[in-house]
């Protein structure tokens, strides 16, 4: 893991495992898991660039 730990956009709690995050017009966003991925889709979808 690196120095530096990612905070997940939605809870706050700390990503531990990759491949759970969107390009948005906020930004690259990293979430902890499968349930705040869909949970941030849901109410930002307008945001999501894909």
């Amino acid at each position: 893991m690196s120095d530096k730990e990612t905070i997940c956009a939605l809870c706050g709690l700390i990503v531990e495992i990759d491949g759970f995050n969107v390009q948005t017009t906020d930004g690259f966003m990293q979430f902890c898991c499968a349930g705040c991925l869909s949970v941030y889709r849901l109410l930002n979808g307008d945001k999501i660039l894909e």
